[in-house]
């Protein structure tokens, strides 16, 4: 990223800085030098060393509070060369770097912002800066511009990291569909997977940002049961005999809509919880159940008011501390934490983000000694929808699979892992080259899978031509965009990253149609 930074920002004229989550500056371009002076130009420049008490809050716990926020516009104050403070418009863009996250800050005068910033008040939190949502289309000309070179360069990035993702997260899954329960290497794949997960979750969010069309993607009903075990199942082996693990799911789970990234994050936090809610050394239960809950009148559960209709309802409950009734009602506080640092005490308010952001709640029981127990309630479509089964035979089928993709990384782990499973696979690196493919007499294709943004013949104009040629054959397109709704080409879809059941069960589905 940081090679990035410099060429693409150095010569910006308003100051830039590129910050890691512990406030150091990985980089600072030439007006930011000028501006602080020595302060970025030490050996060890640090944020915190311009970033006055004024703002309201220390800079470790706003980069914090903003860490999972793709993009934001707030009214900071910094210190300059000469000591005195300047209150800058600040976009701050959360970005990924490597394994960790970086956020890029640039400071824009008032002037340069048309209208004035409309402040949000912030609840059940400390005094923090005044953040308001940055509004590009009311903007001028030169703050477009100086936009627009930050949004590139975030598309950039997450197409290449969608690219290579989708490689580590298929390879990875397959794997663990081969591992046993109790393989070796089994734990050491989980946290690959983990971790590829969460990058795909930065990954999507700067997709989002840098794209013009804002509407959200439209999920289809999935099983919560396989985000759960795979959770369950990760601290299982994380924390060998240490707990007894009961794990009970409901086989017909109603359908609900989410995302798994984001639900997956959330369920991490509460097993993370309900593993410190122990006395270090000691051991107990840890109890994890999903069921469907139907509900013909209005009901409470706890803090959590819910209307009359169809949940599913996933349950933690732990025979950890538990705790006292003053602390359980603050529990959902950022910043509110019992725990010793590095703690922050921004787990459940992340937690009660993401459901709350589902449409769904998050109610917790706790007593003193006695343990915990949390329950998130999604909205829910009362019609069942099964969980893809992880045996081999399952997805395995025959015929001749043509994969369409620029990146020879994302054609090696197709023909790789779909060849595994009983079918043929042509590969090619651009529409042009699928289109000589397929006119061969001798080459019989049975589906089509292609990228939708490549270089000179993109997907859709592949599909175009196959369909003005009236070539019947299925075809998935595939992309690590964000694909907005009004440019669906009529083919299914698979969005980057994805893991090896999710494209094998495309593949089966529509070789079977």
């Amino acid at each position: 990223m940081k090679v990035e930074f410099l060429t693409a920002l150095e010569s910006a004229a308003w100051p830039v800085l590129l910050v890691s989550t512990e406030a150091a500056v990985v980089a600072a371009n030439a007006a930011a030098r000028s501006f602080f002076g020595a302060a970025m130009t030490g050996a060890r420049p640090s944020l915190a060393d311009v970033w006055p008490a004024e703002n309201g809050c220390a800079v470790a716990d706003f980069l914090v509070l903003w860490e999972s926020s793709p993009v934001v516009s707030s009214d900071l104050k910094f210190r300059a060369v000469d000591g005195q403070l300047k209150s800058f418009c600040t976009v701050i863009t959360s970005i990924a770097e490597g394994a960790g996250r970086n956020f890029l800050l640039q400071l824009f005068t008032p002037s340069e912002v048309p209208l004035p910033p409309k402040k949000i008040a912030a609840n059940n939190s400390p005094p923090s800066p005044a953040l308001v949502q940055s509004d590009s289309s009311t903007g001028d000309a030169a703050l477009k511009q100086k936009l627009d070179c930050v949004m590139q360069l975030a598309r950039t990035v997450s197409l290449d990291m969608n690219n290579a993702l989708t490689g580590v997260l298929a390879h990875t899954s397959r794997l663990l569909d081969k591992a046993e329960a109790g393989h070796p290497w089994r734990h050491a794949l989980l946290e690959v997977e983990k971790s590829g997960v969460r990058a795909a979750e930065i990954s999507a969010e700067l997709a989002v940002f840098s794209r013009k069309e804002k509407e959200p993607r439209q999920t289809p009903p999935g099983n919560l049961n396989s985000v759960v075990s795979r959770c369950a199942d990760f601290f299982r082996n994380a924390h060998g005999q240490r707990f007894d693990w009961r794990l009970t799911q409901e086989p017909a789970l109603f359908g609900s809509r989410f995302d798994e990234a984001k639900l997956q994050q959330a369920l991490t936090k509460i097993f993370e919880n309900a593993v410190e809610s122990f006395a270090p050394t000691k051991g107990g239960l840890i109890a994890v159940e999903t069921r469907n809950v139907e509900l013909s009148a209005p009901s409470q559960d706890r803090n959590v008011s819910l209307a009359a209709g169809s949940y599913v309802c996933v349950g933690i409950t732990d025979t950890g501390l538990g705790m006292a009734e003053e602390i359980s009602t603050r529990a959902f506080e950022p910043f509110f934490t019992t725990k010793t640092p590095p703690h922050r005490g921004l787990g459940l308010a992340l937690v009660y983000g993401i459901i709350t952001n589902h449409g769904g709640g998050v109610a917790i029981s706790t007593l003193p000694g006695q343990g915990t127990s949390v329950r998130i309630y999604l909205p829910a479509e009362k019609q069942s929808v099964h969980a893809a089964i992880g045996q081999d035979q399952d997805f395995r089928g025959t015929g001749t699979v043509l994969v369409v993709d620029d990146e020879s990384l994302v054609l090696t782990m197709a023909e790789t892992i779909l060849s595994d499973y009983g079918y043929k696979v042509l590969t090619a690196s651009s529409g042009q080259a699928a289109l000589a493919l397929l006119a061969r007499s001798d080459v019989k294709v049975d589906m089509l899978i292609t990228d939708l943004v490549m270089p000179g013949m993109g997907g859709r104009e592949l599909v175009e031509h196959i369909r003005r040629a009236a070539i019947r054959l299925p075809v998935l397109c595939m992309s690590g965009y964000v694909m907005p709704a009004e440019s669906k080409t009529g083919a299914d879809y698979l969005q980057k990253p994805f893991t090896s059941k999710q494209l094998l069960s495309k593949v089966k589905a529509a070789l079977s149609a």
